[in-house]
């Protein structure tokens, strides 16, 4: 029985011998990991694995195995012991993508100065914590379903540079405090349900706006961007007033489209030299004469569908695409833009739903087949017959009492 018992009581030895062993290998392989990463930048990485999973048909999270050193995961980058970037999900164009929510952990990545999330299925709001990544220069969280609204507290992140929110379900207004960050450069937050007013935004070095596709309201203020603005769409929102004063300012505009809108005034003639190739202001309120300073160089001039008048100026004869139907334009087509569309230099020709009285141009003429020209509904008779958009309707001259009473 003596030798039993020694016997049991060694058993107990060696299994509470290799307990300890056990405990001191976790002990070891901890220290270990916490010597390549910090201990604060590992348990978040852990929050955050635990907050997302894989979509169907992505393996993003494969390597995001937390036994080995968490800076050699998909998507994670280190610099010593800290995370400073953050790529969540597979960047190949077609990736299902992640799905689940955003762990407020994220705002425990001291160091980290980008964050980027690929398209797929996350749900709930922007971490209130992400405020804390006073080192972040570039977040991109984009083509998910985000909803809520953009934290006011995001405005201490002052070393931000791009701002990517674009294509979720964002709602409520844009912060000031947000517009007041000094380093922006690209602000993306199109495809959303923002409301209110755009607050101005300071940034001297702001190159790219794009508030479209929202629910935005109110009129913007002359210095409600700064000059260095190339990129302006703020298409398809509830925006009103006149925007002369601010398009005088941003002269370096590349590409610029206001429409379907509720802007009035003017549209300034400055506006027609910018070295832009795309100019969309159709489906306003715009008013006045278009009167160009030189001859305009943009391919696709869209004002349709607005309160423009007066004649048309022959300096646009240069440009491929022109859309002046449904507007209150008056006299003769100008001879130069007849001549260009003639040589086929011109693609689109839309004057159709004005009150123009007459063009320069042979019943017999034969109009390229690369262009397209449509002239009814005006205050002649068209003298050629050509194929139509099929919203332009079938009446092909207006009626001589509206000609009469706009003339009078």
């Amino acid at each position: 029985m003596a030798v039993l018992k020694q016997r049991g009581l060694m058993g107990s030895s060696s299994i509470w011998l290799m307990m300890m062993i056990g405990v001191l290998l976790q002990c070891n392989f901890f220290l270990l990991v916490s010597a390549i990463l910090d201990p604060v930048d590992f348990l978040a990485l852990q929050s955050i694995r635990k907050s997302l999973d894989d979509m169907p048909g992505s393996n993003f999270f494969s390597t995001w195995d937390f036994t080995s050193d968490p800076c050699n995961f998909d998507g994670v980058y280190c610099d010593g012991d800290k995370v400073i970037a953050l790529n969540l999900g597979d960047p190949r164009a077609g990736s299902p993508g992640l799905s689940g929510r955003l762990d407020p952990a994220i705002g425990k990545l001291s160091a980290l100065a980008e964050l980027s999330i690929v398209p797929g299925r996350i749900v709930g709001g922007l971490p209130k914590t992400i405020a804390n990544l006073k080192d972040l220069r570039f977040l991109a969280i984009s083509r998910n379903f985000i909803s809520g609204g953009i934290p006011a507290s995001w405005g201490g992140l002052r070393n931000l540079k791009t701002l990517d929110l674009s294509y979720n379900q964002l709602t409520g207004s844009i912060p000031k405090s947000v517009g007041s960050l000094p380093e922006l450069t690209n602000v993306i937050l199109c495809h959303n349900k923002l409301s209110g007013t755009i607050p101005a935004f300071t940034s001297r070095s702001l190159i790219r706006f794009d508030l479209k596709n929202n629910a935005l309201s109110g009129s913007l203020s002359p210095i409600s961007l700064p000059p260095s603005v190339q990129y302006l769409s703020l298409s398809w929102n509830r925006l009103t007033g006149p925007v002369d004063r601010l398009l005088n300012r941003l002269n370096q505009l590349n590409y610029l489209d206001l429409s379907m809108n509720q802007f009035t005034g003017t549209i300034p003639g400055r506006v027609f030299t910018y070295p832009m190739s795309n100019l969309q202001l159709q489906r306003n309120q715009f008013w006045g004469q278009l009167e160009p300073i030189n001859q305009v160089t943009i391919s696709r001039v869209d004002v349709s569908y607005n309160r423009l008048s007066g004649h048309i100026s022959p300096l646009f004869s240069s440009v491929q695409n022109l859309y002046l139907n449904n507007n209150r334009f008056t006299g003769r087509v100008p001879a130069s833009i007849v001549s260009r569309l003639l040589a086929a230099n011109i693609e689109v020709l839309y004057l159709q739903h004005n009150y123009l009285t007459a063009i320069e141009i042979n019943p017999t003429a034969e109009i390229p087949l690369s262009s397209s020209l449509c002239l009814q509904y005006n205050c002649m008779v068209p003298p050629v017959q050509t194929p139509c958009p099929l919203k332009a309707g079938k009446q092909k001259t207006r009626p001589t009492t509206q000609c009469n009473e706009y003339r009078g």
